[in-house]
């Protein structure tokens, strides 16, 4: 049994804490405001998971989701994730975040903001780009005609692989974009980001993106 930490219990984080329960791993989940208020979504999860800091979701898990917003990515803790993978679910919302000068000039993407909070760790990106509510819905068995498909980026291989499982385990195919410097390919207004797609769809979706910077 492997422990998925979780490092935000919003839509996202909350959609991920049931997936993996449903596939047979320990959750541990974490938020801002303290376990007392998972109580409820802890109760719902059952007893393969239990509520935590944020610090400690870091520490349980084999993995750790970090579902923060973005303009938060400094709060995760450093020490407890050197080693381990981390996904990044991470959007760039500059009406929610605040500007972000090097997302604004795209000298870099939010993947890679989080990598280099977390030098230690092994960044994959994954989950920012389906709506919270599909996540428990979509997943179908590996085989599937037309099955979803879900993007991730990464520099480390051996990560991404086992992200991919994991995704697999989901019930989603994957679409591997490359290094988290092709994050940008999947980020908000691109084509792949939101609708249902196939793998084959979503590489045309990623080959067709444009930077923020070609749109206007």
């Amino acid at each position: 049994m492997k422990t998925i930490g979780l490092i935000g219990a919003g839509h996202i984080g909350s959609q991920v804490a049931r997936l993996a329960v449903a596939n047979h791993y320990d959750v541990v989940i974490s938020n801002s405001r303290g376990p007392e208020t998972l109580a409820a979504l802890v109760a719902e999860l059952g007893p393969h998971a239990r509520a935590a800091t944020p610090a400690e979701a870091a520490k349980a898990g084999d993995i750790v989701v970090v579902t923060v917003p973005l303009k938060n990515y400094r709060s995760v803790p450093v020490e407890p994730l050197v080693g381990k993978i981390v996904i990044d679910t991470n959007n760039y919302y500059p009406e929610r975040d605040g500007h972000i000068p090097e997302l604004d000039n795209e000298s870099t993407t939010t993947c890679e903001l989080l990598q280099a909070h977390l030098p230690g760790s092994k960044v994959v990106k994954a989950f920012n780009h389906i709506y919270a509510a599909e996540l428990t819905t979509h997943g179908q068995p590996a085989g599937t005609t037309n099955r979803r498909a879900l993007v991730i980026a990464g520099d480390d291989r051996e990560a991404k692989a086992t992200v991919a499982r994991l995704l697999d385990q989901f019930g989603f195919d994957t679409v591997d974009v490359g290094p988290l410097k092709e994050g940008w390919r999947i980020q908000r207004d691109t084509p792949g980001y939101g609708p249902r797609r196939t793998a084959e769809d979503l590489k045309k979706d990623l080959a067709a993106a444009k930077r923020y910077a070609q749109m206007r």
